[in-house]
């Protein structure tokens, strides 16, 4: 891959993910660590990202708009969004998360006498003239970027929700099944309604294994379900799957 190539595909992941490891980047596009390396300190003497330790980061006031990121890998999020839309049973209470996927998944429900607990605004708008489902939005403090609340307020309301599944997104699954993100106001209500859901269905593209973030946000074991496509990092399915997780290929 040519250098230029390269450091356009580096900063797509960074910025797509927030974060992300030499390691993880040389695996995916078939280059050296120390060829990364040196690719990361010409991108943060330019300006683009941050070199760390191990890795890269985004700059903090560099959020992707909602819209631009959901027109990233669409048909691999839309082929997610329907098959998990099918684990939905009628008169189920679901909690769905931000992202551009579960924003797909709220268009599928449209119509379906089913209750909807989220704090994503791109889920409210999905179905806030809709007759047929109940829906519950979660109040707390908005993160415009990301069309999403966040906050005390959120967390607390988590608490009082007893949901029949949650359908969570993330910034990616590590090598060893590991759930992470990377934004800090997000994995603490990624966490609640976890706890706060009978079954937890994870919908991830395959463009996020192995994957990359700097924050844990649960381990393979929390998991129930992964709804994903096919080509996602075989390893890293293998060790969800001998935790004890579903995976299922859209």
């Amino acid at each position: 891959m040519l250098q230029r190539l390269r450091h356009a595909e580096i900063m797509r992941r960074v910025r797509l993910s927030g974060a992300t490891s030499v390691r993880d980047l040389a695996s995916q596009l078939g280059v050296s660590p120390s060829t990364i390396r040196r690719d990361l300190e010409v991108l943060d003497r330019d300006g683009t990202l941050r070199r760390v330790r191990g890795g890269a980061l985004a700059d903090a006031d560099t959020d992707r708009p909602f819209a631009e990121v959901a027109c990233v890998d669409e048909q691999d999020k839309e082929a997610v969004a329907d098959r998990a839309a099918q684990l939905v049973r009628d008169g189920d209470v679901v909690l769905l998360d931000i992202g551009t996927t579960t924003m797909r998944l709220a268009r599928r429900l449209r119509g379906r006498r089913v209750t909807v607990v989220t704090s994503s605004l791109a889920v409210l708008d999905a179905l806030r003239t809709d007759p047929e489902v109940e829906l519950l939005l979660l109040g707390g403090m908005v993160r415009r970027p990301y069309h999403s609340l966040v906050g005390v307020l959120t967390e607390a309301a988590l608490s009082q929700v007893v949901a029949d599944r949650v359908f969570l997104g993330a910034s990616g699954v590590r090598p060893d099944g590991q759930l992470v993100d990377t934004t800090l106001a997000e994995v603490p209500l990624k966490r609640a309604m976890i706890a706060a859901a009978e079954q937890v269905v994870l919908l991830v593209d395959r463009h996020k294994f192995p994957g990359t973030g700097a924050l844990r946000v649960c381990g393979a074991e929390d998991i129930d379900v992964i709804v994903t496509n096919a080509g996602a990092d075989e390893p890293t399915l293998g060790a969800c799957a001998a935790a004890g997780v579903e995976v299922l290929l859209a």
